[in-house]
């Protein structure tokens, strides 16, 4: 008998307090996903790291961890909370729904003086605030900056931050960062000092920012030293003489020639159109305590407003710190301060079949927050085999399934249950003791309603996310076959058909479906326009040695909810839609000249062998990949055939996953180009 496998208590926890969902993000150790806490309502990013893929890079995660905990500034991104099981850590993030700050060059190709400057005095500000607090960052680069939903930057990624003991005038010795960012004494091998060395990487994202290159960039790593250490770039004909003085002035070769962060402060370029140097001080300083907050979190945890107050101030980054840090962030937003029932586990919400807890309370969302319509955000493959768990519902989670292959599962139904009370057979009452016969009826049925309905709740709120159609390989080295599928052709991959109710009952049934439905409170959640939603498969579980009444109509009110569900959420699944997206015009799609979707898909699938690389498909989304001569990934993005709303034309959304940011940039290119897009 196979041993069952449960979830670590802090992977429980993650679970109990936040809604994981996509995957928005990978690096080389670790995925970012979204997720939303359940009592604020609040979407978060979820950094999720396996300590045996970090193995010697788990320093540096300490490191990450230890500096955002020391960090609060308005241009930083913010930590919430830290989960660390035995095998894996888990990072509690702000979430930044307008990506990398390298998408956004990448679409406005480059950017004008006037926006680059708003963006450069965020920058400043953080940097300058960084180095108040004694850290040198030593990897400051588009992809490490992310835009909030108020368009303003968030610095990320202190994994390769240094905080010298004896203070930031401390000569450092480790070479680290990005090459193409590296300081010429950093390429030398000399002593450096931190904040000079981040001083020259501002000046080569300055550059970035209004010409949409490099400054120094080469295929060949040496000549590319070679002309960092030269200090030799060329000023396209488009920049100012402001621009082109304050670039020299930050990209010194002689470290002691270079500007300090104070003296960009009040830089005549930074001050231009402001009249006022750069606000550098944090306005949300560390250990600042929200009245507000506390007394909601007080009024939700039954506590005292002292007892409250005194642990949140022991900052332990847990559950506390995170409810605390997030109301606070509602609350500068113009949000309600508002909490909604804290997660608990109830002793009568066991599941048999997984053999742990499952809570029966409902997601709720605050005032002003994202519309809640059916539909559901899935979880992606790659995480599913990464762990033993895999999330069910709101509160709980479904383990894999021993023994059976990928294969198999996703050829398996979800079982689906609902429970139907039985209705009184009023022609069979008749004769003399019709009225307490009639009596005797209704006092059964109210008593088995109770019932049922109690058994109803929990079952229709315990939803089961369908398996994943195509779920990554175990083997890290193996490469998925090119795989060309024409978007509109049906295909059967093992998805249950939904059979039609028929009969004369069938009007009466569709009614009775329709009220259940309508009955039970379904709240399935919708983030972005971006990633549309998959519809999720009722499961229930429901006692199979209780014998049922009714069964016949059982059977079509289940058939009939089928039907409910399929018409209220058309699209079940992403990979199974006849037609592309209707998305807005963002920075991160390319529009096109054309109006036929499966002519640019088909242009696109057609030139990726000729640029080495291999991909799969699913619908009008395209993931590719390309490798190294090892078999190791450097690099992979996703495309996907959208229509634009306004122009009503075909784009192209893409989003890079993992790899060199620039190689990225060049790749998707020439394939736009070579395609005609």
């Amino acid at each position: 008998m196979p041993v069952e496998r449960t979830a670590p208590r802090e992977v429980e926890e993650l679970h109990k307090y936040y809604e994981v969902y996509d995957t928005i993000g990978s690096g080389g150790f670790a995925k970012v996903k979204l997720g939303r806490h359940i009592q604020t309502g609040e979407k978060v990013a979820i950094k999720i790291m396996n300590k045996k893929d970090l193995g010697e890079d788990l320093p540096r995660v300490k490191v990450e961890i230890e500096a955002m905990k020391n960090l609060s500034h308005q241009h930083i991104c913010r930590l919430y909370q830290v989960i660390e099981s035995p095998t894996q850590i888990f990072m509690i993030l702000e979430y930044c729904p307008g990506g990398e700050l390298f998408d956004y060059i990448i679409a406005k190709d480059r950017l004008s003086e006037e926006e680059t400057r708003v963006f450069f005095r965020q920058i400043v500000s953080a940097m300058a605030y960084v180095h108040s607090q004694g850290y040198a960052h030593r990897d400051l680069k588009p992809e490490n900056l992310l835009i909030d939903g108020d368009h303003n930057l968030k610095l990320i990624d202190f994994g390769l931050c240094a905080k010298p003991k004896g203070g930031l005038g401390y000569e450092l010795m480790t070479c680290c960062g990005s090459p193409a960012y590296a300081a010429p004494e950093l390429i030398q091998g000399k002593a450096y000092i931190g904040s000079e060395a981040d001083v020259w990487s501002m000046g080569v994202l300055l550059f970035a920012l209004l010409c949409g290159y490099l400054p120094f960039d080469d295929d060949n790593c040496m000549v590319l030293y070679r002309k960092i250490m030269r200090g030799q770039y060329d000023n396209p004909s488009w920049l100012s003489t402001g621009s082109i003085l304050l670039l020299n002035q930050m990209m010194q070769v002689d470290p002691k020639l270079r500007l300090a962060v104070q003296q960009l402060l009040e830089h005549p370029w930074v001050m231009k159109d402001y009249n006022s140097p750069v606000e550098w001080r944090s306005r949300q300083p560390l250990g600042h305590i929200d009245e507000d907050c506390i007394t909601e979190m007080a009024v939700n945890m039954k506590r005292s407003r002292e007892s409250t107050t005194a642990l949140v101030k022991e900052w332990r980054y847990d559950r506390i710190t995170a409810t605390y840090l997030l109301l606070l962030s509602k609350k500068q937003r113009g949000k309600p301060v508002r909490l909604h029932t804290e997660p608990h586990v109830s002793e009568d919400a066991v599941s048999p079949r997984h053999g742990r807890s499952q809570t029966k309370k409902s997601l709720h969302f605050s005032d002003g927050d994202d519309a809640v319509i059916l539909g559901s955000l899935d979880l992606c493959s790659d995480y599913i085999d990464d762990c033993p768990w895999v999330p069910v519902s709101r509160q709980g989670v479904r383990e894999k399934t021993a023994g059976i292959t990928a294969d198999k599962r996703l050829a398996s139904p979800l079982e689906k249950r609902c429970v139907v009370s039985p209705l009184p057979d009023r022609g069979q009452m008749s004769g003399q003791n019709h009225q307490e016969r009639r009596r005797h009826k209704e006092h059964q049925q109210a008593s088995e309603n109770k019932e049922n309905v109690g058994q109803q709740e929990k079952d229709v709120e315990i939803f089961a996310l369908p398996p994943p159609r195509t779920p990554s390989s175990s083997k890290k080295n193996s490469r998925p076959k090119n795989v060309l599928t024409t978007p509109n052709q049906k295909v059967s991959n093992g998805t249950r058909s939904t059979p039609k109710a028929g009969g004369s009952g069938s009007k009466e049934v569709k009614r009775r479906a329709a009220d259940s439905n309508e009955s039970t409170n379904i709240e399935i959640i919708a983030f972005s326009p971006e990633r549309r939603s998959r519809s999720l498969d009722m499961a229930g579980s429901g006692d199979s040695g209780k014998k049922r009444r009714g069964g016949r109509v059982f059977g079509s009110l289940e058939r009939g909810l089928d039907k409910v569900i399929t018409m209220l959420t058309p699209s079940k699944r992403r990979a199974l839609r006849d037609n592309p997206r209707k998305i807005k015009a963002l920075y991160n799609v390319t529009p096109t000249e054309q109006t036929n979707p499966d002519q640019v898909l088909n242009q696109i699938l057609s030139v990726l062998p000729g640029k080495n690389v291999e991909f799969t498909q699913k619908g009008y989304t395209v993931k590719c990949r390309t490798w190294d001569d090892f078999g190791k990934v450097t690099m992979a993005f996703e495309l996907e055939v959208c229509l634009l709303h306004r122009p009503e034309v075909v784009g192209v959304r893409r989003q890079r996953l993992k790899g060199d940011a620039w190689v990225y940039k060049r790749l998707v290119e020439d394939i736009f180009s070579t395609s005609s897009i």
